[in-house]
């Protein structure tokens, strides 16, 4: 799975800086040296350990929303989480403070001024990968200044500009945009460190007791709580929101879900590698339809989306299914007429979709469709289209969604942290500090997890949907809010609704789950007009939860 997205600006009027001292964690800084770090010509390191120790820099700003001028006070910095098992009472026993399992975990949050805590929502913002900063959401949805990308082309190299980002949540609820472990200015370090956070519940283990922490320590256990995470963020909020309920005793008012996946079985990516399980061809189909309209590939163009995406629907649940189910035992006028109504949906040759068998995965989709140009299609936003490498490939070689946004992100947001947060430029060992967007971890990440009341239940791939069912049983009270982009091959929008109809809860329950969609991709904020539609849906939703007088 991969993650993305954008930047916010805002007119910020004078920011003061000052910093401040956390209290103090077991330092294990001296034991923490960084393996790659630069050698001197004695063979000593140039560069000083990376200090676990929690930061923090504090900056004002203000930020005008829907016409509301709002002066907030800005927190970037780091917080200290260890794996599930730690002792806080007894950490000698984990051997030698450098053996120590620890990640330092980077952080943005924005606190609107003048206003009680327990008076005021506060929302967790994260993005997936799994192993990715939280940037994109950050500087291109929901910060106070954001970046501007081209829509749906590559975006111009530098200088790129940022603009005042009036989509901000900050009209509705404090916001908290969590790094990754091992993402942004945090790292990791001690004994079998990548074991014991590149890992689905490890990983979810580190944001629950970050969330946790962050909740005490700024005096917002009282206020409204919600989740926002995107693609594998989706993933992890599942888990938290169970987590947060189980071991910390947490209720949450809201999950926000965006570009969805809880059940990995129903990725389209690799759906070859699982013979019999015909699922994901069926759920994406919708979406390559939407792709094949966007290029104006189809045979016969509709004019109506939705009203076609309905048909589409339809189609993938009932004939489509049925002739997946039949296997070999299809008739040949049967893979006819089924590749015939394909080739309707989705502009792709018929000769080729018999071929495939009637199953197209969603790199074969990206590469085909538009193979007359010479050309690729984007798979986070199939919106996007690019130069293909190899025109003779099965698969793309980029995304060329990823290769239009990612200078525009990562160079808009490095400069706004040093020169706006003023985090990043003074370490306190002396060491420069990068920015990482990414911790490169998909390789290593162990995806297996274990189901709630499910002992021994890991599996390679995981399924969270009784993750999200569980939280939403102990809490009856919990809404569920699903954002999806029609233009999203790599969490087709058809995959997500699914999910939420098969979530192993009490019919009742159901209604505790709205759905939205837009005219975008994974990303949806890379679409101006999404993004309004974004904010307005999820601030509209925390303003229905959050138990607070309007």
């Amino acid at each position: 799975m991969n993650r993305k997205l954008l930047l916010c600006g805002a007119a910020l009027g004078l920011w003061m800086s000052a910093t401040a001292t956390l209290p103090a964690v077991p330092a294990l800084a001296a034991e923490h040296a960084a393996q790659d770090a630069p050698q001197d010509d004695d063979g000593k390191s140039s560069l000083a350990p990376f200090d676990f120790t929690p930061r923090q820099k504090i900056s004002d700003g203000i930020v005008t929303v829907r016409g509301q001028k709002i002066a907030y006070q800005a927190v970037a910095g780091t917080l200290i989480v260890h794996p599930r098992d730690w002792d806080d009472a007894a950490p000698e026993k984990k051997g030698k403070p450098g053996d120590q399992p620890v990640a330092a975990m980077f952080y943005v949050a924005y606190f609107k001024k003048n206003v009680a805590p327990a008076a005021r929502p506060i929302t967790f913002i994260y993005n997936g990968g799994p192993g990715s900063a939280t940037v994109w959401l950050h500087m291109g949805a929901f910060g106070p200044r954001r970046i501007v990308t081209a829509d749906d082309t590559h975006t111009p190299a530098a200088p790129y500009k940022l603009v005042d980002n009036d989509d901000s949540l900050l009209d509705v609820t404090d916001l908290v945009f969590i790094d990754a472990p091992g993402t942004g200015f945090g790292r990791i370090g001690g004994k079998d460190k990548e074991k014991s956070f590149y890992g689905t519940d490890p990983d979810a283990w580190a944001f629950t007791d970050f969330i946790a922490q962050f909740l005490g320590r700024y005096h917002r256990y009282n206020a409204p709580k919600y989740l926002f995470g995107e693609s594998y963020g989706t993933t992890r909020s599942a888990i938290v929101a169970n987590m947060l309920k189980q071991d910390k005793e947490i209720d949450l008012n809201g999950v926000m879900l965006l570009s969805q996946i809880l059940d990995y079985d129903n990725n389209i990516d690799r759906a070859e590698a699982n013979p019999s399980v015909d699922q994901p061809y069926i759920l994406a189909l919708p979406s390559y339809a939407a792709t094949a309209w966007y290029h104006r590939k189809l045979p016969h163009q509709p004019t109506d989306l939705k009203a076609f995406l309905h048909e589409v629907e339809h189609f993938a649940l009932t004939d489509y299914a049925g002739a997946l189910q039949d296997g070999t035992a299809i008739t040949d006028q049967r893979l006819n007429e089924i590749a015939a109504r394909l080739h309707d949906y989705t502009g792709l040759p018929v000769d080729y979709i018999k071929r495939a068998n009637l199953r197209v995965n969603g790199g074969e989709f990206e590469k085909t469709l538009m193979a007359d140009e010479d050309t690729d299609t984007g798979r986070l936003d199939s919106r996007f289209s690019g130069a293909s490498i190899d025109p003779l490939s099965q698969h793309p070689f980029y995304d060329p969604m990823d290769s239009a946004m990612g200078s525009a992100y990562l160079s808009a947001f490095n400069d706004y942290a040093r020169d706006v947060l003023h985090y990043g430029g003074d370490s306190p060992t002396g060491a420069y500090e990068e920015y990482k967007a990414s911790a490169h971890s998909i390789g290593k990440w162990s995806f297996t997890h274990e189901q709630p009341g499910v002992p021994h239940s890991n599996r390679g791939l995981p399924n969270v949907l009784p993750d999200l069912a569980m939280a939403m049983k102990e809490n009856p009270m919990l809404k569920v809010q699903l954002n999806q982009g029609y233009f999203d091959l790599g969490t087709p929008y058809f995959e997500g609704v699914y999910e939420m109809r098969h979530l192993p809860i009490p019919r009742k329950l159901a209604g505790n789950i709205e759905i939205h969609q837009y005219m975008s991709g994974h990303m949806v904020y890379a679409h101006a007009p999404a993004l309004k539609e974004l904010h307005d849906n999820a601030a509209d939703f925390i303003r229905r939860t959050d138990n607070l007088p309007h």
